[in-house]
């Protein structure tokens, strides 16, 4: 069984399988929306690793959502670190995390973001966020 990407570990801290993570939001999207912005905003990095376009554009919120996503060629995710998960009401929260991923020829690189998620009709969505 195959570790989910993004990371997240049971309550004895062993990783949980993609089967028994972010998969169900990324292969149901239409029947499993993510509960809660961390949530999503794991399974949009596993998503990433993965190259799954398709899940990112369906949860990027319409204001932002940009018209494609191209993925760089060779690109190696190397982890992800949620740093807090703020609820800011019932429809808006933050998510504070550290990925980081190595290009080939180049140095590994850290994104440490705080990301805006909004939640319309019982989904959440990724809006936007700023570089820490």
């Amino acid at each position: 069984m195959a570790a989910c990407p993004c990371g997240r570990a049971d309550a004895r801290s062993r990783p949980l399988a993609y089967a028994a993570c972010c998969a169900r939001f990324i292969e149901s999207f239409d029947s499993a929306p993510a509960p809660d912005a961390e949530s999503l905003m794991r399974s949009r990095y596993a998503a990433f690793v993965l190259e799954r376009a398709d899940y990112l554009l369906a949860t990027w919120h319409t204001s932002q959502r940009p018209p494609g996503i191209e993925f760089d060629p060779g690109v190696k995710w190397l982890g992800l670190e949620v740093r807090q998960h703020r609820v800011l009401d019932d429809s808006h929260a933050e998510v504070e995390f550290v990925a980081r991923q190595k290009s080939p020829g180049s140095p590994a690189v850290r994104l440490h973001e705080r990301s805006r998620f909004v939640r319309e009709a019982g989904r959440w969505y990724y809006v936007d966020g700023d570089q820490l």
